[in-house]
């Protein structure tokens, strides 16, 4: 069984923290992302390779159970030692049952060497070699900003069994969603939550903040834009006299409540204004006639 470098398959170095493990992981998972690379088996094999180091290196037990394992086999590369590396020592010197672990998101999810190192973690005697059904596992999922917005589901496959998932509004990076028995050995799996950044709208817990363009006649005059929302365009009036960078509540327009769908938080919107770069003569004489006002 070859040695997988978990590291190396996000990008960061041993020493990274917690958080550059998460963004490395998020920047892959956008990358790799199935509704990015529809009928890519490449991007599809990536894409389980990329969660599989996140479910190590993401989980503080997985990780130095894993860092321990790094150094022995350094160790071991490092004399040329004749024969195989001892894995037993490292997966309780049982052969695990690798059908415990068939991917949860199809078949193949694990590769051997996850199976045979993290399959066994918190057996004991009792449980004759097994993990223990109490003991749950993490699976970090990615869903856009519009996913958590609506809600969403996805598909799992765990013991020959096929079942859908909904993740309800509202969630977070970082919220987890339980489903009950669906983990290896019967115990529950929890689905954690991952939502890159959005390339419209900035999240501040149920709020967003986003900008919308305005031209400087609506501005001067008083008038109405287009603004987007989670749900399509509205308009807003904006009154004469707005300045620059003004910023406008729209209440009730942001995120919802997490299990409170019909509760929403409020979408600030702060308007950009727009200078046109060539005016017409009339235009220009309109404007010049006003400029000679004092104010």
């Amino acid at each position: 069984m070859d040695y997988k470098d978990y590291y190396k398959v996000l990008g960061v170095d041993r020493k990274a923290s917690a958080d550059d493990i998460r963004k490395a992981y998020r920047k892959l998972a956008l990358k790799y992302h199935p509704d990015r690379n529809p009928g890519d088996k490449a991007a599809e094999e990536r894409i389980k390779e990329v969660n599989e180091a996140y479910q190590v290196l993401g989980d503080s037990d997985k990780r130095a159970r894993y860092d321990q394992l790094g150094s022995a086999y350094s160790n071991w590369q490092g004399r040329g030692a004749p024969g195989d590396f001892d894995w037993g020592q490292w997966t309780g010197g049982q052969r695990v049952d690798a059908s415990d672990l068939n991917d949860l998101f199809g078949e193949g999810g694990f590769s051997d060497f996850f199976r045979s190192i993290f399959a066994g973690m918190g057996a004991s005697a009792s449980t004759g070699g097994r993990a223990r059904p109490s003991r749950g596992m993490e699976q970090p999922i990615t869903i856009s900003l519009g996913e958590a917005y609506h809600g969403t589901s996805r598909q799992l496959q765990s013991d020959q069994r096929r079942m859908e998932v909904r993740i309800p509004p509202g969630v977070k990076t970082g919220s987890k969603v339980r489903v009950a028995g669906a983990a290896p050995n019967g115990g529950d799996l929890y689905l954690v939550v991952d939502i890159p950044a959005d390339a419209r709208f900035e999240r501040d817990g149920d709020h967003l903040k986003t900008s919308a363009n305005v031209d400087v006649f609506t501005i001067l005059l008083g008038g109405e834009t287009d603004v987007e929302t989670m749900t399509g365009k509205v308009k807003l009036s904006v009154p004469a006299g707005t300045q620059p960078d003004q910023i406008f509540r729209l209440a009730g327009r942001g995120m919802p409540h997490l299990n409170k769908k019909d509760v929403k938080g409020d979408l600030y919107v702060r308007l950009k204004v727009q200078v046109p770069k060539y005016l017409s003569p009339k235009q220009r004489e309109l404007l010049e006639e006003a400029s000679k006002i004092k104010f």
